[in-house]
């Protein structure tokens, strides 16, 4: 989805559809579209411009006949001239033919439009997995940022494995969950999610098969898929994921399982202690790695989850990730990965490759932070956040979703993963919604197939803005089913 910021001025006396035109031919003539861009869709067009439909179709038909965009039926619509091309007989690049080339697949539709609303001003944001700026501790990181200005030296370039100052803390904070590992064994990452694109770049090879529940927040994503992998989805039922659908093809075909076993994103479902154990014993007999995402441990609301997978891992099967992008700060980008030390010392130097380091300030930062017991103080005033978010949030669903939907009350986390009672077109609603200035997260993003569930979110949006969004959902959930 391409990047729109801009709506047609109704007080100038020219027509909006001209405005649209001449918007359009300046993106060509600016060289910001290219010859083979393909134009978001007429609906999607009517929703960034917000103007009706026949609008834009006025708009694109002028288009057309002056020849510069063509029509291609389930391929879109194309730019197929511009300036340049019509001054001189060789013609630019046809960027699109690049970009089509590129190994990167493009992520969904659905979550291009959802990552660019996230930033509109005006919009209420019910899905976002992001703590609400309401809840970022400014003072405390003020006095952290005093605190570590007296002991930073240098912000060159960390260690391939990062700061060893964080290393060594983690290190001992980790013993907390049962985790018994050496600064040696962590790596030091920019969020979670480059840890999943250090392992497929590192350690598997294309063809491998990556076990992942079904549902998952890596479904969303295309980091495996783009390196040549193959997601298999698992069943889940409220224990977690079912263990004997792990099944190894051979020792020759390479696979591992991803797992999200505490406040799973986006049911919110828990792993028992005991499917805990029986995870881990079937990956050994398969021979199976894991990767152990554990991102949301520290936001539990009810009691502590049990100890991660990682704890019990006599045999070094185990990646684990952490991450403070969760319970902190997403901006920071700072994550961490714990494994065996040859596969850490891969996966840092694959890393220098790529960015030579995560933010040394904000490895001092977090360092600190946790060293100096400020993070614990701090977890525990934000734990005392989300309850009240919680609750604002289930009291809304049930007064205006009693009689249309189904859920489960999270025990941590920030999902509540809520499923429509009659089946709706789950398209038209987002859309809807749009209009409505609702941003929804949509239960197929996360899934192998369609579904009828919605993630909803209490972490972000303010308590006025959680109850009003919802109720408004509610309207055109009943008007959508009618």
């Amino acid at each position: 989805m391409t990047n729109i910021n801009w709506k047609p001025n109704r007080d100038l006396d020219i027509p909006v559809y001209r405005q649209i035109i001449d918007y359009i031919k300046d993106k060509i003539s600016d060289g910001e579209w290219d010859v083979g861009f393909k134009l978001p869709t007429q609906r999607q067009l009517a929703t960034l411009f917000d103007v009706n439909r026949s609008t834009i179709i006025e708009a694109l038909d002028e288009l057309k006949g002056e020849g510069i965009i063509e029509s291609r039926g389930s391929g879109g619509t194309i730019i197929v001239n511009n300036t340049w091309s019509l001054l001189t007989s060789t013609p630019p690049p046809n960027w699109y033919e690049y970009i089509e080339a590129g190994i990167h697949r493009p992520n969904l539709p659905t979550i291009q439009l959802i990552n660019k609303l996230e930033y509109h001003r005006d919009i209420i944001r019910l899905g976002t997995g992001e703590l609400s700026p309401e809840l970022f501790p400014r003072e405390m990181f003020s006095e952290v940022l005093m605190k570590i200005s007296k002991k930073i030296y240098s912000l060159g370039y960390e260690e391939p494995k990062g700061l060893l100052y964080l290393r060594k803390v983690l290190s001992e904070y980790l013993k907390r969950y049962g985790i018994y590992v050496s600064p040696e064994s962590i790596l030091i990452v920019s969020g979670s999610l480059q840890a999943l694109q250090l392992i497929s770049l590192g350690i598997l090879h294309p063809g491998s098969r990556v076990f992942i529940e079904n549902l998952s927040y890596l479904k969303s994503l295309h980091v495996f898929q783009s390196a040549g992998m193959n997601l298999k989805g698992i069943s889940m039922d409220n224990q977690g994921a079912i263990p004997n659908e792990v099944v190894s093809r051979n020792r020759n075909n390479m696979a591992l399982l991803y797992t999200i076993p505490t406040f799973h994103n986006p049911t919110g479902i828990t792993m028992t202690k005991k499917r805990r154990e029986e995870i881990l014993k079937r990956c050994e007999s398969e021979r199976v790695p894991i990767i152990e995402d554990d991102v949301y441990r520290e936001l539990w609301l009810d009691k502590e989850p049990p100890n991660a997978i990682k704890s019990m891992d006599s045999k070094g099967i185990v990646l684990y990730m952490g991450s403070i992008s969760k319970s902190l700060s997403a901006g920071l980008r700072i994550g961490w990965l714990v494994g065996p030390e040859s596969v850490i010392e891969r996966l840092g130097d694959i890393k220098m490759q790529t960015d030579y380091g995560s933010s040394s300030l904000a490895q001092w930062a977090l360092a600190h932070w946790i060293d100096s017991g400020l993070y614990d103080e701090y977890l525990h005033q934000v734990r005392k956040e989300l309850r009240i978010r919680r609750k604002v949030a289930l009291e809304a669903l049930d007064k205006y979703f009693s009689d249309i939907a189904t859920w489960q009350k999270p025990k941590g986390g920030f999902y509540i993963w809520t499923k429509l009672n009659k089946k709706v077109s789950i398209n038209n609603l987002f859309s809807e919604a749009l209009k409505e200035n609702l941003l929804i997260n949509p239960g197929k993003i996360y899934g192998f197939s369609n579904n009828q569930y919605l993630r909803i979110s209490y972490s972000y949006a303010s308590l006025s803005d959680l109850d009003k969004g919802l109720k408004r959902l509610a309207f055109l959930v009943k008007k959508a089913s009618k």
